[in-house]
């Protein structure tokens, strides 16, 4: 029998109930005594009524067509898709920790701040940093988090007109949108023809005005910012800090830390690097690393253990930039990555981007036999891929073979970013697949190659296994269906 997929509103029948609850032991109040007349509903809302089982399979069903990490192949370069060890989720689900309110008094959580201080200590030894704040709920969060020291620091060493920050032209599109969500102007630095920040370029453009600038390294092309050291000693010359995007740390990880050479602020995602399921299964988080000279604007609370061993939130500082995040961050998803760390060890962390540097090479390799690598040589985490080969797809060919990929059992690379190569992809494999699934990726690129030479019309009109075929895009933006009525 084949179930036809509906709405839970569609399956609705009066009179059907999931579950029953218990008869109200406190006194009730009338709603027209507590909510102003014009905020009353004039009808119940519409809910779905219907019975325990077929709730439980509806949502059942809808799983099963999840495309995840933990289901498929998950490419997307820059956002380090890998899989999340399920002893983390089990580990943090105790009871123990389950159960802390956040308004416990700081007396009965020190195993709880302990480990919260044992986190940060780790993330200290593998990015070099003296400081950490681990309040940011995100990457961008964290990038936001420290432009705002560094307004902050200018401020008191006399650069209030300093609003100028530098970006070079492969970056994520969240650096300038930060910079402008900080009072910042976003002031782009090309690349050279090696993919890599042109230092002539970023000398021409670095100024009395210039406030800081933000660099992802590794980049989004995968390469490694070799001229880095030289890139910090033209900004601190000047007197401009430089941000580090943490995005791509899974690369360098325990082999590279960033403060060693002359990153002053950088963010850290445990929703990518650490393990931390990402995306639908966050909540993410973006602690920060910072310098001994920016220590003081870090946000309150600040974690501190005494000399007695006891774990304390420290909020008295006086030149902090104030609280950028509810209590201390993301908990569940901090405890996640302790738990990640603590398993690894030093060796094993240094493993995970040997694993994934590795891996990205192989699969650059393989790849590279039937699609164009503008910058064919050696990279670190992710490479960029070229689909401009296909002359039977004339139009978008990254798209449709995206597209075709899906019916294959692989989720598509990330597509079109960076903005600086023509109709790209951004391949990105982890440490945590393995040598069978990145030459099955192989294969499927080999297989979409022969098609687009003999049956285009099968990538013109991919998907076709999956849910939902091929969508009108621009429809569903400009046109959205927000109801389920009409």
């Amino acid at each position: 029998m084949i179930i036809e997929e509906k709405l839970l509103i569609e399956r609705s029948k009066p009179g059907l109930r999931a579950i029953r609850l218990p008869k109200s032991d406190v006194p009730e109040l009338r709603a027209e005594d507590v909510i102003p007349s014009h905020l009353m509903r004039q009808a119940p809302p519409e809910l779905p009524e219907i019975t325990e089982v077929d709730l439980a399979r509806h949502y059942t069903r809808l799983s099963q067509k999840n495309f995840c990490v933990d289901t498929h192949t998950y490419p997307l370069g820059s956002c380090t898709m890998k899989y999340n060890p399920k002893i983390n989720e089990d580990f943090i689900r105790s009871p123990v920790i389950r159960r802390v309110h956040p308004y416990q008094s700081e007396g009965t959580i020190q195993p709880l701040l302990r480990m919260l201080y044992d986190t940060e200590e780790m993330l200290k030894a593998v990015s070099g940093f003296p400081a950490i704040s681990m309040q940011p709920a995100a990457g961008a969060h964290g990038e936001l988090t420290c432009l705002m020291m560094f307004r902050a620091w200018h401020r008191d060493h006399g650069g209030e007109d300093r609003r100028e920050v530098l970006i070079p032209d492969s970056a994520h599109g969240t650096n300038p949108a930060s910079a402008v969500l900080c009072g910042f102007k976003p002031v782009e630095i090309k690349s050279n023809d090696r993919g890599l920040v042109d230092l002539e370029a970023l000398k021409s453009r670095v100024s009395g005005k210039t406030a800081a600038m933000m660099i992802t390294n590794p980049n989004t092309l995968g390469l490694f910012e070799e001229q880095i050291v030289a890139i910090a000693r033209i900004l601190h010359e000047a007197g401009a800090l430089l941000f580090m995007d943490g995005a791509n740390f899974n690369a360098i990880l325990g082999r590279a830390r960033p403060h060693d050479f002359g990153v002053d602020a950088m963010h850290m995602n445990l929703h990518k690097t650490f393990a931390v399921p990402h995306g639908g299964g966050g909540p993410g988080s973006g602690p920060i690393g910072v310098s001994a000279e920016l220590a003081p604007y870090l946000p309150a609370p600040v974690l501190r253990r005494d000399e007695d061993g006891a774990c304390r939130l420290d909020y008295e500082r006086e030149k902090s930039i104030g609280r950028v995040r509810g209590f201390y961050g993301s908990v569940g998803a901090i405890l996640r990555s302790y738990c990640y760390l603590r398993i690894l060890g030093e060796e094993g962390v240094r493993r995970v981007s040997d694993m994934a540097v590795l891996n990205a090479n192989y699969l650059r390799k393989l790849v590279g036999e039937v699609l164009r690598i503008p910058f064919d040589r050696l990279c670190m985490h992710e490479f960029v891929a070229e689909l401009t080969a296909f002359p039977n797809l004339p139009e978008r060919p990254a798209l449709q073979a995206a597209k075709r990929l899906l019916d294959l059992g692989i989720h598509p690379p990330t597509t079109y970013f960076p903005l600086i190569v023509n109709e790209c992809w951004m391949v990105e494999p982890t440490e945590t697949e393995s040598k069978e699934d990145l030459e099955a990726f192989a294969e499927a690129i080999r297989q979409i190659a022969r098609e687009a030479e003999e049956e285009p019309e099968l990538l013109t009109s991919a998907p076709h296994t999956m849910p939902v075929s091929r969508l009108d895009e621009v429809k569903a933006a400009r046109e959205p269906r927000l109801t389920w009525k009409g």
